[in-house]
């Protein structure tokens, strides 16, 4: 496995791979890997014949200093990892590599329109503009390739798939499964933060989300309402404040009028455990027209553990 550090290094190591007829599978990450990173790699090396990994701590899109600064770094670790799962090459920068005037912000950024505005976008001033940028920069170094996300981080996966269409980059965006753990809550490398309490409520996350499913799967059709329950069920632990917990049309992230079963349908959450901000989200399906409504209220309340 080669561990390359500069972008030239790195742009003609990709470059000789599709040179000689061989695809390539991109798997960017800010490194603290865990089996979520693990299943992109796997997919990666199924579908391609190079498997190259990014490790980059990408300080654009943390607008908190100290929250950049308590981001875990695991190098050494995440390089053994990688190296066990048969990866080909390794891109590890460090900063003044990525941004040669940092701390001063690089001159030109990406803004991402819709798909950034709302949700961890209005929470996160700037956190987007500072992921398309890294993530085109990226694209650009690494040339035609598959470029694999997971949809953990769906607003994200959105904001990439948008910026990659509009600007044109070679590049296949592949979205992979959510890795969790058995209680339900999706891997994160910000779980290592977590004290066993905190752990243990950070769970209430994923009941929201299943809630939510059961209600519009029972025939709940407004999304005011699976919000409120969503509210509802992460009130019930006091270590978690929510910031938000919404459904959206999948496509566009904009919450639909009404739940008719039209499009696809995505549930987002997001919440303070601690002192870790945790996101998570899941598919949610409009029920049949024979279901019945009647049936809603004792479904959540057995999903809420109320």
């Amino acid at each position: 496995m080669e561990v390359l550090t500069t972008t030239a290094a790195w742009r003609d190591r990709l470059d000789a791979a599709r040179a000689s007829g061989r695809s390539v599978g991109l798997v960017p990450t800010m490194g603290a890997l865990h089996a979520g990173h693990e299943s992109l790699v796997v997919r990666a090396r199924a579908e391609c014949d190079v498997t190259a990994v990014s490790i980059f701590v990408n300080p654009l899109q943390f607008g908190d200093p100290a929250d950049l600064e308590r981001y875990p770094r695991t190098l050494d670790a995440d390089l053994e990892l990688l190296a066990g799962h048969g990866v080909d090459a390794v891109f590890a920068p460090g900063v003044a590599e990525m941004y040669p005037d940092w701390p001063e912000a690089p001159s030109t950024v990406v803004r991402v329109g819709a798909e950034a505005a709302p949700f961890e976008g209005a929470s996160r001033p700037g956190h987007f503009e500072g992921v398309a940028t890294v993530v085109a920069k990226l694209f650009a170094l690494s040339g035609r390739c598959r470029a694999y996300f997971g949809e953990k981080d769906f607003q994200q996966l959105a904001v990439v798939r948008r910026m990659a269409s509009d600007l044109g980059f070679a590049v296949e965006i592949v979205g992979c499964p959510t890795v969790r753990e058995p209680d339900g809550l999706a891997l994160s490398s910000r779980n290592v933060r977590l004290s066993a309490e905190e752990r243990r409520a950070a769970a209430v996350l994923w009941r929201a989300l299943t809630s939510a499913q059961v209600a519009v799967a029972s025939g709940e059709r407004r999304p005011s309402a699976v919000a409120t329950l969503m509210a509802s069920v992460v009130g019930s632990e006091p270590l978690v404040a929510l910031d938000y917990g919404a459904v959206v049309d999948a496509r566009d992230l904009r919450v639909p009028a009404v739940l008719d079963g039209h499009r696809p349908l995505r549930l987002l959450i997001a919440a303070e455990v601690g002192p870790v901000r945790l996101i998570d989200n899941a598919p949610a399906e409009v029920a049949l027209r024979s279901a019945r409504r009647d049936a809603l209220p004792g479904l959540v309340g057995v999903a809420t553990g109320a």
